[in-house]
């Protein structure tokens, strides 16, 4: 068998969590190639090193004064260096990157720098070869990953590597510059990594045993998900659930390599699998709840709506040139209501609305705002009857006034609309449902 590891930020904070990370990848053979983070937050007063370099970076290309927080992340590596009793120095990759910082070589390199020196520590650390990401992982010249070319040079690379550590979250692109992956994108590295090597099992370390079936900051100690798809995962992360990158998935998806999120300061926790598909049936109904705040409802109302050809087809190109995204769009005979973000749609309100006025002439077009959308997520919900109407008798119980309800073809979610200041109150009444009562 063989394993691709990840470790986030939290988990490679301080040489104590790196000694943890050492013992986990010992414990294992399997465990052969490893993508480490850069040092995350020590405490919740700290911070992260992705942050220092970035604002150390800006200092420099500016003409600044940016000595003092370079010597900053000097200190946090060399505290880790130290701590693990390492014979290391990295004299000469801080002259380099500063003299790069200096030269503005760019954000996406100042960036990448602090998993480069976490990869480097972590080698010298296990005793295994290091190999630099941005010698396979490409990216086109428009900053978009280049996944095919990626792949083949990763299997390429690493044919004949018995174990290494590839520091996550950058590669470059064809002209040998550095590129990164939005923040978290150490996820989407050991996934490409899991897919090149076409490993048995990607398992992604982090500060949490898995996901929870519900946000803890509302609902005290929610249940785990033990067993979690690729589609409930997406429908979820899209949702807010954030503990892995939500593109983190797609390379692996592509082999079927199923990811193992676990826990490392509690390594006996089994965790959540992430899986294609599984015949193993939920322990609930659902699978999870997530939700967010921030969106505002355009109802647009004409008489004979359905029998107008291209009606809506109009109503969302008046959206689509103002540059904004849809998220919903639940409709009736005389109604149709587009649901967007409202911080994206505040600035163009009154375009849109005359756009739409003269697109389709309707009765009225009238807005609402303060809304809250959640995700109820479940590969059970389609095997059992009635879900939707138990959803609608929590929340009438609850005295939560549902604003819409829209419901997948799949049968794997079903999102509720409601005012923001009902939204704890939802997701508490959904949980009680069918988790807290059958539990």
């Amino acid at each position: 068998m063989i394993k691709v590891v990840k470790f986030g930020g939290s988990s490679l904070a301080s040489a104590h969590q790196f000694k943890k990370v050492g013992d986990i990848i010992k414990a294992d053979k399997s465990r052969r190639f490893v993508v480490p983070s850069a040092p995350g937050k020590r405490n919740p007063k700290d911070e992260k090193v992705t942050d220092l370099l970035y604002e150390t970076y800006d200092l420099a290309a500016e003409g600044g004064a940016y000595k003092k927080k370079f010597e900053k992340i000097k200190a946090r590596y060399e505290e880790i260096i130290d701590g693990l009793s390492l014979n290391l120095n990295l004299e000469h990759e801080f002259a380099k990157i500063e003299e790069e910082f200096l030269n503005k070589a760019g954000r996406e390199y100042a960036a990448s720098r602090g998993e480069y020196l976490n990869g480097l520590i972590m080698a010298n650390y296990l005793g295994v070869e290091f190999v630099d990401p941005a010698e396979m992982i490409f990216f086109f010249e428009d900053g978009t990953f280049d996944a095919e070319a990626t792949n083949v040079e990763v299997a390429a690379r690493l044919e004949k590597v018995s174990r290494a550590v590839i520091p996550g979250f950058y590669g470059s692109d064809h002209s040998g510059k550095i590129r990164t992956f939005s923040r978290g994108g150490s996820d989407i590295t050991g996934s490409i990594v899991a897919r090149g090597i076409r490993a048995d099992l990607y398992e992604n370390w982090t500060d949490v045993s898995g996901f929870l079936v519900a946000d803890p900051r509302i609902i005290p100690n929610p249940e785990p998900i033990e067993s979690i798809t690729y589609k409930e995962l997406r429908e979820l992360a899209y949702m807010g659930a954030s503990v892995l990158h939500e593109d983190a998935i797609f390379p692996v998806r592509k082999e079927g390599i199923p990811i193992n999120i676990r826990n490392t300061n509690k390594p006996d926790d089994k965790g959540t699998m992430i899986v294609e598909s599984t015949c193993k049936s939920s322990k609930f109904t659902i699978t999870g709840i997530a939700g967010k705040k921030g969106f505002c409802a355009i109802n647009v109302d004409k008489a004979m709506m359905n029998s107008e050809v291209g009606f809506c087809a109009r109503v969302l190109n008046v959206f689509a040139e103002n540059d904004i995204s849809i998220e919903h769009m639940p409709s009736g005979i005389d109604t149709m209501t587009v649901l967007v973000h409202q911080s994206e749609f505040e600035e163009h309100e009154q375009q849109i609305v005359s756009g739409i006025h003269r697109a389709v002439a309707p009765d009225t077009v009238e807005m609402e705002s303060g809304l809250a959308l959640i995700a109820i997520v479940g590969r059970g919900m389609k095997a059992n009857r009635g879900t939707a109407g138990r959803i609608f008798s929590a929340l009438a119980h609850a005295r939560v006034n549902v604003k819409m309800i829209d419901q997948g073809s799949s049968e794997l979610n079903i999102i509720v609309g409601v005012k923001e200041n009902d939204f704890e109150t939802t997701i508490k009444a959904i949980y009680d449902m069918f988790v807290k009562s059958v539990s």
